[in-house]
């Protein structure tokens, strides 16, 4: 049986409450909502127009551009490498295009979500809106799963009404909750020690922090950004 945590239990209190109904269960069929905002078209583009972070639809299905690379050559058009990852599979490939080879972007929509709690291999997301839940797969959710804490904002991004992919803020507030203690004395320029934070993931921090100080980190990069305001 699913288990719910007290913010999902308080949140859909605070829904039934407001809005006069229950939180719904997500289906395909009640995906495209009002809260829902279309962030990419179906349009044809070329080589010249790859960037990272785009998702392209190739033989029906979602790829993001990891990174890509432009190689010129002394004869003849420059040639474009692209390593993609599957938004659906989660295998990653990786083509070379010649200059001008053409092609389209996926339709892909964006809704803001709440992650409410973890129950097993599923992830449970509430519609900011609509106070409608999604369960998303482990799988889908990846790396992403580092960075979530109860009640964080997050967008879901859906690909003909499924959900493909969970993107957490760029940059994050949270506490070291486990790291070496810092020696007084110790100025040697430039040392760092992993630290362990609340949301559960693990990056190197400067020597001079304790545990228990917040900080600010990048997610994308999972580094070390600086120590929060308190």
């Amino acid at each position: 049986m699913a288990r719910f945590s007290l913010f999902a239990i308080s949140a859909f209190a605070m829904a039934a409450s407001t809005t006069g109904f229950a939180p719904n269960i997500y289906s395909p069929n009640s995906a495209l909502t009002a809260s829902r905002f279309s962030t990419s078209l179906n349009v044809a583009i070329d080589t010249s127009d790859i960037k990272n972070g785009m998702t392209i639809e190739l033989d029906g299905e979602p790829w993001k551009v990891l990174n890509f690379s432009i190689m010129k050559q002394a004869r003849g058009a420059a040639k474009t490498t692209i390593k993609f990852k599957n938004l659906i599979k989660g295998n990653t490939i990786e083509n070379t295009y010649r200059s001008g080879e053409k092609f389209q972007t996926a339709m892909i929509e964006k809704a803001a979500h709440q992650y409410t709690y973890e129950d097993g291999q599923t992830f449970f997301f509430m519609n900011s809106e609509t106070f409608e839940e999604v369960p998303v797969s482990t799988k889908t959710v990846d790396d992403q799963k580092d960075w979530l804490e109860e009640g964080m904002e997050v967008s879901l991004v859906f690909f003909k009404e499924n959900v493909i992919e969970v993107v957490v803020p760029s940059t994050g507030t949270y506490e070291i909750v486990e790291t070496e203690p810092n020696v007084k004395g110790n100025t040697a320029q430039g040392y760092t020690k992993p630290a362990v934070l609340s949301c559960g993931a693990t990056v190197t921090v400067p020597g001079y922090l304790d545990q228990g100080e917040m900080i600010k980190v990048d997610t994308t990069k999972r580094a070390f950004l600086e120590r929060a305001n308190k």
